[in-house]
């Protein structure tokens, strides 16, 4: 009997939560077919089968958090092999056609006797929603179940529902109140997933890393008017890769802070690749998709592959490799504007920087008050490591990279 067991993919993984099963016992599965998909605390994942056969028994329930090494499924192989290393793919959303070695992105149906196409994600999509994705008809390449697919069946689904709803002439406040039940119990939201992941993530840096943030303010005028000076040349250039490279920069010069304490080994660890994370809000909870040597690329490379991880952080679809890897992680809250907060260092980085709302505000200009764009920054660190005097160090040197940002020319590759 084969055994299937949860591996670990890198970066120190120990747990995973069962999310989903693809199979159940008795059917016949071809290697690597998808098996499982399971959430660790970087990224949502699928277990294939390491060899074709049975499925014998499942082990696990869904909703479980298992260590790393628990065995969750046995397969009876047609080989006869007893046990198979099994390695956890990251889901993505790249298939467009079946090809050779491509097999752990399609779906099988053994009561239909056929393949469905369709990407992890559409899969997911599905499924939350309740949907058989076996009823939608693809209308991709091959016939593959696309997202707009569930979402046209989602629609066509809803559509009695709709001529049932409250008449226009009933306030819909009023409404609520008359049905609302005496007793209604509080609603909850579920602890597990991504959620509880990020929560364990959270409380070890809490609790391993003292904290101490360090703020300050930053002049953005001269950034703003560069980018539209390289708008007007049709580079449209965010603001967000400028803070990425000037980040780069700021951490050749002070390696400390893209450094990873080893406690047991009684070392700091300076890395030298400087990988940039990225804290990114999806509707599966916060994700750090990383720009891996970002000192080697120039601000438009920065700024393509930067919007292409947030995408894919959107979609769920992030591969295991672009979420691995940081040495320091940004935070670009400004956006939806905040003015402040003492944010939490990604463990076991060193640092963290925090970007704030940019707004107009009176500044001195020599001797001279004038009107300019101010953006407030926070910088986390980890003070085992670096003491306050390196935070501010640091952080001047980021603010000279961004109110000077012709500077940056200089550092391009």
């Amino acid at each position: 009997m084969l055994e299937v067991k949860l591996h670990d993919i890198g970066e120190g993984m120990t747990e995973g939560e069962i999310l989903h099963y693809f199979v159940k016992p008795g059917d016949s599965v071809l290697r690597d077919q998808p098996l499982i998909e399971v959430q660790t605390d970087k990224v949502t994942a699928e277990l294939p089968s390491p060899a074709a056969g049975i499925v014998k028994e499942i082990l696990v329930e869904i909703g479980k958090t298992v260590k790393v090494g628990t065995t969750l499924i046995l397969i009876e192989s047609e080989n006869g092999s007893k046990t198979a290393p099994v390695k956890l793919e990251p889901l993505e959303d790249k298939m467009e056609l079946p090809a050779e070695g491509a097999k752990k992105h399609i779906i099988l149906s053994p009561e239909r006797g056929g393949r469905i196409l369709a990407a992890p994600y559409t899969r997911k999509l599905a499924r939350d929603q309740g949907i058989d994705i076996e009823l939608i008809t693809g209308t991709g390449p091959a016939g593959r179940i696309t997202e707009e697919d569930v979402k046209r069946y989602m629609e066509t689904a809803n559509e009695p529902a709709a001529s049932k709803e409250t008449p226009v002439n009933v306030p819909v406040q009023e409404k609520r109140e008359e049905n609302r039940p005496v007793n209604e119990p509080a609603k909850t939201i579920p602890f597990k997933g991504r959620r509880k992941q990020i929560a364990k993530k959270m409380v070890q840096s809490l609790k391993t890393i003292p904290h101490v943030t360090h703020f300050e303010e930053i002049d953005m005028t001269e950034l703003l008017a560069f980018r539209k000076e390289l708008k007007g040349l049709g580079q449209n250039i965010s603001a967000a890769a400028f803070f990425i490279k000037a980040a780069a920069i700021a951490l050749a010069d002070f390696p400390v802070f893209n450094a990873k304490l080893d406690e047991e080994k009684e070392v700091i660890v300076l890395e030298q690749e400087y990988n940039i994370g990225i804290a990114t809000d999806s509707d599966e909870g916060l994700v750090v998709p990383v720009i891996h040597r970002a000192e080697t690329k120039n601000m438009k490379q920065i700024h393509d592959e930067m919007k292409e991880l947030i995408k894919k952080a959107k979609e769920n679809t992030l591969s295991a490799k672009e979420m691995t890897g940081g040495t320091f992680t940004i935070s670009n809250v400004g956006p939806l504007g905040s003015i402040g907060a003492t944010p939490v260092i990604n463990h076991p980085e060193t640092g963290l920087m925090a970007f704030h709302a940019t707004k107009e505000k009176p500044v001195v200009k020599n001797g001279e008050i004038v009107i300019g764009w101010v953006m407030n920054v926070s910088m986390s660190f980890d003070h085992r490591v670096a003491d306050g005097a390196h935070a501010v160090a640091f952080t001047n040197r980021f603010k000279e990279l961004i109110e000077n940002p012709k500077l940056l020319i200089l550092e391009l590759v």
